[in-house]
């Protein structure tokens, strides 16, 4: 089973419904997806920690698995101690959207209002400590703005916060493109940046953050997969190669390319010290030193 935080229809859960069926023919054996929603998607982890440490309940999370740890002090696990990384699926960026009753049409504008307007303006996301959160707070950081930060309710998936933006309750957030490309493509939504390096593919005339006006901005998100902490090591290999037979099927390529996402392909060493330093970057951006 894989536990996912996001809830139906977000990034995680698409690709782990892609993956689940390639491992179940992997593995010989069913597969399934569970969707455990809520408390700023810290539900499903801390489902996980409580559950049998046998390998056969995976976690499926992203940056947010790190940036939780220097964000809440309220969790009742741990969520670096309390699970091994077992392996990183793959790295897309997000897109900064406004709604289209805001008149923001260009991240420059944006930050104008938010300077000149600064009790008005806000972000949402979708939790304390997501990385759509932590992408909020580094932008206002790093463009000098003073937006308050509004986070979901207790059962609020993406597709709600993205309504939320969309109807004008809060001003801008960061989301997934494949999640914010139809109510783009409606128009409803106004996308005003690329939150990585380069461009995606999936929105190429839209500019990346750096180029917007955000010299050093580079904020990525990247998917994995754990499981908790105390799983035999054996179980972990067989899980880790099982993982990376099903990443190197043509149709998940053809999938990752769809979703404008690229493999990422880290060792678990590796996936620690990401771990690690995407907690110290949270922790820094939150001024918190708990990592």
């Amino acid at each position: 089973m894989i536990l996912e935080p996001f809830g139906a229809g977000g990034g995680p859960d698409l690709l782990a419904r892609a993956l689940a069926e390639k491992l179940s023919e992997i593995l010989h054996q069913s597969v399934d997806v569970q969707n455990v929603v809520g408390q700023g998607a810290t539900a499903a982890p801390s489902t996980a920690a409580k559950l049998p440490a046998d390998g056969y309940t995976l976690l499926i999370n992203t940056n947010a698995q790190a940036y939780s740890r220097a964000a809440r002090t309220d969790l009742n696990y741990d969520p670096i101690a309390d699970f091994i990384p077992v392996r990183t699926l793959t790295e897309q960026p997000y897109v900064l959207v406004t709604g289209k009753g805001t008149g923001i049409h260009s991240l420059s504008s944006l930050i104008a209002k938010a300077k000149s307007q600064p009790q008005i303006v806000t972000f949402g996301s979708t939790g304390v400590g997501t990385g759509t959160h932590i992408g909020g707070e580094l932008l206002n950081r790093q463009a000098g703005l003073h937006a308050r930060h509004v986070p979901p309710g207790p059962t609020e998936a993406i597709s709600d916060v993205l309504a939320d933006v969309a109807s004008g309750k809060f001003t801008y957030c960061f989301a997934p493109i494949t999640l914010a490309l139809p109510a783009i493509q409606a128009g409803d939504l106004v996308p005003l940046g690329i939150s990585t390096r380069n461009r995606s593919r999936l929105l190429p005339n839209v500019p990346t953050i750096a180029e917007a006006g955000v010299p050093r901005f580079n904020f990525p998100l990247w998917y994995g997969i754990w499981v908790r902490s105390g799983t035999p090591s054996t179980r972990i290999a067989k899980l880790d190669r099982a993982l990376a037979a099903a990443m190197s099927k043509p149709v998940m390529h053809k999938w990752l390319q769809a979703h404008g996402a690229e493999p990422l392909h880290l060792s678990r060493v590796q996936f620690r010290i990401l771990i690690q330093t995407d907690c110290h970057q949270a922790a820094k951006i939150l001024k918190s030193n708990r990592c």
